[in-house]
């Protein structure tokens, strides 16, 4: 049975009310990669609302603590995980880096920003994964400098089966705090939406590619 006070939900619900995800599936949103979608997520507004941040944080620590103990540092990925990971790191009492999307191009030619031995057991925080390729690029790059890796936690997973393979390939544990499921679930629990949206969000995720072919103008 579902119950709506469960984290997935609570995290869900907030995203919801603050329009950090928003949906629009009669009226899509155009991502970068030229994908037709319904729904839009930015969850960088929670850092704007202190109760919801408190609560993202503390789940967060539950959710590294229960799935991978305490490692020995706390990495962000650029952009979104850089302050969640930091409230992260401060909670925890661990030390933070963040790792660039690409290195830079000039100076030290950084790809990780801060102090980070070979041997010392990381956790990366990200804030939303899509196919998740940006975010294995970070796991690549501390490997490649000799972190170990313990898996990545993130606030808002949208579920394509392309991003569990990816991860999967990259035999790195991904734990997310609230997952695409639930989103849908709450935002109808709640009257974002209608029955009628629920099938369309869900062909969405399973085919985003092509999903702009089926929508009804």
């Amino acid at each position: 049975m579902t119950s709506f006070n469960d984290p997935e939900y609570k995290i869900a619900e907030f995203l919801l009310q603050i329009k950090a995800v928003k949906l629009q599936p009669e009226n899509p949103f155009t991502w970068a990669s030229g994908w037709k979608s319904p729904i839009y997520c930015d969850n960088r507004k929670t850092l704007s609302y202190p109760t919801i941040r408190t609560y993202i944080r503390q789940h967060f620590v539950e959710t590294i603590n229960q799935q991978f103990a305490k490692p020995d540092v706390i990495a962000g990925v650029a952009t979104g995980g850089i302050a969640q990971g930091a409230l992260v790191a401060q909670e925890m009492g661990l030390p933070f880096i963040y790792i660039r999307s690409e290195a830079k191009k000039h100076g030290l030619t950084n790809m990780i920003e801060g102090d980070v031995e070979s041997g010392q057991n990381v956790v990366v925080i990200e804030d939303l994964i899509s196919t998740g390729g940006s975010s294995l690029k970070a796991v690549e790059a501390l490997r490649e400098k000799g972190c170990i890796v313990k898996g990545m936690a993130a606030i808002f997973t949208y579920g394509f089966a392309d991003a569990e393979q990816n991860f999967k390939t990259a035999k790195c544990h991904l734990k997310t705090l609230s997952n695409y499921q639930a989103l849908i679930n709450t935002a109808l629990h709640k009257n974002y939406i209608s029955q009628k949206d629920v099938e369309s969000l869900n062909n969405w995720r399973l085919n985003p590619a092509t999903w702009q072919q089926t929508v009804v103008k």
